[in-house]
């Protein structure tokens, strides 16, 4: 990946909230913790949470068909996921790229091993 895309990535990365409190609307609404947001139920958190399981499989799944060099392109943009060089390392985001590539492992298993479950 040429040091253009990998800058574009990061600045993406940014745009789009990966490394701010509030997401991208942060610019526009200071201190997120003033709107009215209603904390989420149990039933929410768990349909959530087999929301996420479902688009992880759904990725796992599109992954698998993926050419290794989109495959590379994914773990070189975890790599350079990093806190901007004013904030803190946060232990999220930061674990956040190692399970890109984790995704990526399991996918080329996935690739070699159809049936496996």
């Amino acid at each position: 990946m040429s040091e253009t895309g990998k800058a574009g990535a990061l600045s993406r990365w940014e745009d789009e909230g990966g490394a701010l409190p509030c997401g991208p609307q942060e610019a526009l609404a200071a201190d997120c913790e003033k709107w009215d947001i209603p904390p989420l139920s149990d039933a929410e958190i768990i349909q959530l949470r087999i929301r996420v399981i479902a688009l992880e499989n759904m990725v796992l799944g599109l992954l698998s068909k993926a050419s290794a060099d989109q495959l590379a392109a994914i773990e070189e943009i975890a790599e350079f996921i990093s806190p901007r060089a004013d904030a803190k390392p946060h232990p999220l985001t930061l674990h956040a790229a190692t399970q890109m590539e984790h995704f990526v492992e399991r996918a080329r298993r996935l690739r070699e091993h159809p049936t496996a479950d």
